[in-house]
This record gives C-alpha cells, sequence and structure tokens, in this order.
C-alpha cells in the first residue's frame, strides 16, 4: 500500500466554534468556503452557492477548515465526549490504488469496508474506505479530494502542504509494536529515525512523502490518545506571529520554543481548545528515497522545556481529571 499524504483529521468537541476561533483567531486557518456534503451551486451564478455561505459551519454545529487549496483540513465535530480525534484520512492515488488497499486489508484479516458515495461526499473526496489502526484510531482510506483553491489566511499565514499533507500526528500507543507494524507493513511508511527513553518507551517517526514524519507513534506507559497535532508554515516570523498571539490571548504554552534535533523544526506548542497540542513550526527536514533511519539520544537542540514524558505523563493524567470532572 502506498500513502501519498496525511489528507485531513477529524476532531470532536463539545463545542466546534470554539475551536473554530481558536483556528482562526490564533493559527490563521480559514473556514471552508463549503462545508464537506454541501451543494456548491451553479458556478457563475450568483447566490447559488452552498448554503453554509464561506462560514464553515454546517448545518449540524460541525467546523470545516482550511489551510490550503484543498476544500478542508480539519473538521471538528459536535462530541460531548470531548474524543479528541475521531478520524484520521490517508490519501492514496487513484480508485484502484483504493481498491488494492482494502485486498491488501482483507489479506491480513484486518475489518474493513467500502464507503458510499455518500459517504465519500460527506468528507469532499471521490471514494473512501474505512478501517481502525491497532489503538482503536478509525482510519479513512481516500482518493479525490476536492479542490476549491482561494485559500487567504485571515492573519497572513502560509501553510506548508498541498502534495505533503496538512502536517503530522503524534498517537499515544501503549501497544507500540502492534501500531508500528500495521503503519509500516499494512499501510506502508517508512521508519525515519526514533527516540528512546526509559525502558519500552520511545519516540518514533514515519514518513509517506517527503515530509520527515506525518506520524509519530509514542509509548509512554500505557497512556493512549492524540498528543498533538503539528502544523507547519513557510517562515520563522508565521510562527513566531502565532507565539505571539498565544501569549497576548493568555493561552497555555506546553512546550517552549525550540528547535528538534531530528527533523530540525523550529517551533512551540500550546494547549488547543479541549485537549490534545497544536505545534506550530517551520523548517522541517526533507527525506528522499535514499534516506537512511537513525536513533538519536536528544530530542532538542535547544528549548522545548516541557516536552519529556515526565510532563507529558502529568499533564495528561490533568486532562483526563478535568475530563472525568465534566
Amino acid at each position: 500500500m502506498k500513502i501519498q499524504s496525511l489528507g485531513y483529521v477529524g476532531i470532536g468537541a463539545p463545542d466546534p466554534k470554539v475551536w473554530q476561533e481558536f483556528a482562526t483567531n490564533i493559527i490563521g486557518l480559514m473556514p471552508a468556503r463549503a462545508c464537506a456534503g454541501e451543494d456548491w451551486g451553479i458556478p457563475a451564478v450568483l447566490d447559488s452557492g452552498p448554503a453554509s455561505a464561506g462560514s464553515g459551519i454546517s448545518e449540524n454545529g460541525s467546523v470545516f477548515l482550511k489551510m490550503d487549496e484543498w476544500q478542508w483540513r480539519i473538521a471538528v465535530h459536535p462530541d460531548q465526549e470531548n474524543r479528541g480525534i475521531l478520524y484520521i484520512g490517508f490519501q492514496l492515488q487513484s480508485l484502484i490504488d483504493l481498491q488494492c488497499a482494502v485486498k491488501e486489508l482483507q489479506a491480513e484479516h484486518i475489518p474493513v469496508r467500502f464507503g458510499s458515495d455518500t459517504e465519500a461526499r460527506s468528507r469532499s473526496v471521490s471514494g473512501i474506505a474505512y478501517t481502525q489502526d491497532p489503538t482503536g484510531n478509525m482510519i479513512e482510506l481516500f482518493y479525490g479530494p476536492t479542490i476549491d483553491k482561494h485559500f487567504e489566511s485571515p492573519l497572513g499565514m502560509e501553510f506548508k502542504a498541498g502534495n505533503l499533507g496538512l502536517g503530522h500526528l503524534n498517537l499515544l500507543v501503549p501497544n507500540l509494536e502492534d501500531a508500528k507494524d500495521f503503519y509500516t507493513r499494512i499501510l506502508g511508511f517508512e521508519l525515519t529515525d526514533y527516540i528512546r527513553f526509559g525502558e519500552q518507551n520511545s519516540a518514533n517517526f514515519f514518513h509517506c512523502n517527503g515530509r520527515h514524519h506525518s506520524i509519530g507513534l509514542t509509548r509512554v506507559g500505557n497512556v493512549k490518545g492524540l498528543h498533538h497535532l503539528m502544523l507547519e508554515v513557510d517562515s520563522y516570523d508565521n510562527v513566531c506571529q502565532c507565539l505571539e498571539r498565544v501569549v497576548d490571548a493568555g493561552i497555555n504554552i506546553t512546550s517552549t520554543l525550540g528547535r528538534h534535533t531530528n527533523d530540525n523544526v523550529f517551533s512551540f506548542y500550546m494547549s488547543s481548545p479541549y485537549g490534545f497540542e497544536v505545534e506550530i513550526g517551520c523548517n522541517g527536514v526533507m527525506v528522499d528515497q535514499d534516506w537512511v533511519p537513525h536513533e538519536f539520544v536528544n530530542g532538542d537542540l535547544w528549548g522545548h522545556r516541557g516536552l519529556d514524558p515526565e510532563t507529558i505523563t502529568r499533564n495528561l493524567a490533568k486532562l483526563a481529571s478535568k475530563g472525568a470532572e465534566r
């Protein structure tokens, strides 16, 4: 199987509008010109466009966010359970590739099903299939995303997306070996590098295109969930301008400005509404077909204070307790 990119993600949140305000006013994403599944109307006919009229908010309260020429990249759905990541969309090249992918999963006795045309339309893609990774994350394989261009960040942010995908996800997985087997042997991701820390704990990074990694699999004890979503921007100025907005808004900075050892990314991490962290960074290393995996013994060249196993575990415990209180 050959995954082309991390195409989109779906998030669950008690109030998606709060996430939209964060995404547009802090990160600089744009509300989708049309929500997934909407009728675009008749070209060149005024007032025949989508019902959401560029608000990015669908009839059921879901929010759709745009960061490049794709119709949308991040969806936030109403979810009182606040489950964080609801689905992960991986792009394949064609219908034939999607059909082959389903056959490969079936051959491995991994539950999988084709989606209907209606289900594909609900994600703004041409075809879709559904499966799960060993941790229980919903995986959506698709081809043919809707392209509507006309991205304009309300804050002048420029994102490095396109064929590289929306960025990367770092998943916390207690069953690391099973997860690694699924993402490499089954989905076809390749190991970029890894960092070990403590007994049986490690951070592992996997690529499917030129981006250093689109998926990170990290084991910190038995914790599971989404640690962070990373969005890459085009300049140091974009990173620091976003950081300034975060400071002005009083948003919690979970990891200070720093530079990673392995992917060279210059970035910081912050709390997003309702849970996981968001990393904003730039200048990531690009990999090619001659790339050789490495083990690194340090996570950062400098900075990124707060990005350590002890702090991660402590912060996740706090989030879990808040969730229990709700």
